[in-house]
């Protein structure tokens, strides 16, 4: 689903990626681990096609088609979703004129007609009864005034609607008390299958405890130094970062 070769990408001229191999199949779980600074959320944009970051080297495959040249909307509507560390707010429109633009616009870009207002309305039901979200929580300004947790939801919501091929959640455990970040978990879970894929990035291990990876990889100055099972993780938790420094020689 997703082939990425050598990547390298900087931020006003500042290098972070230098040389990120990675491949993502249908129906796993991967997730990126580090330090703060080793360049995890600015993997995530630039697989999401963020416009602040240039790539400089490399290659990014989805579902076989090269798509660095793809501008963030064109990569959204081939189902590439990124939930971002900190969602923005836009006060006057609610949650659910929010999804309507966006499923329409992806039916647009694939040349189909908007989807009916009875359809959506039973898409919008189904999806927040799956989330366990009340509906009054839906006629709400985006983001306006929503505790972190009410914030994190929102975004899996979102990627709920829009079904997407590929999930980047980029520390979407941020800010999160135990029952949020359960809350937040058990939506991903529910919404996870053969035919789609999970990125996580984070620093802590206790995400993984609610989402179980299939792999595990440590990035450390913008390169993955090692890979493994959700073991991994709980490595990582017990010795922490300087141990994988020793170990790969950094």
């Amino acid at each position: 689903m997703l082939k990425i070769k050598n990547l390298h990408a900087s931020v006003a001229d500042k290098s972070i990626l230098r040389g990120i191999n990675l491949e993502i199949k249908p129906g796993e779980v991967h997730a990126i681990m580090g330090p703060n600074g080793s360049g995890k959320s600015t993997l995530a944009s630039v697989i999401a096609g963020k416009e602040d970051y240039e790539v400089t080297d490399g290659e990014i495959f989805f579902e076989g088609e090269d798509i660095n040249e793809f501008a963030p909307e064109e990569r959204a509507h081939k189902g590439v979703f990124l939930s971002f560390q900190y969602p923005v707010e836009i006060p006057g429109v609610s949650v659910t004129n929010f999804m309507k633009t966006a499923i329409n616009e992806t039916r647009k870009a694939k040349g189909l007609e908007d989807m009916p207002a009875k359809d959506m309305l039973k898409l919008i039901r189904e999806k927040a009864e799956l989330l366990e979200i009340d509906r009054k929580f839906l006629s709400r300004s985006l983001n306006e005034g929503f505790s972190g947790g009410e914030k994190k939801r929102n975004e899996i919501f979102q990627m709920a609607m829009l079904e997407p091929k590929l999930a980047i959640l980029d520390e979407t455990d941020s800010g999160l008390d135990i029952d949020a970040l359960r809350i937040v978990a058990n939506g991903v879970n529910k919404l996870k299958n053969k035919d789609n894929a999970v990125l996580l990035i984070t620093h802590y291990q206790r995400l993984l405890d609610y989402i179980v990876p299939d792999y595990v990889h440590v990035l450390y100055k913008g390169k993955i130094v090692k890979s493994g099972t959700k073991e991994l993780a709980h490595e990582l938790e017990a010795k922490g970062y300087d141990w994988i420094k020793e170990e790969v020689n950094i």
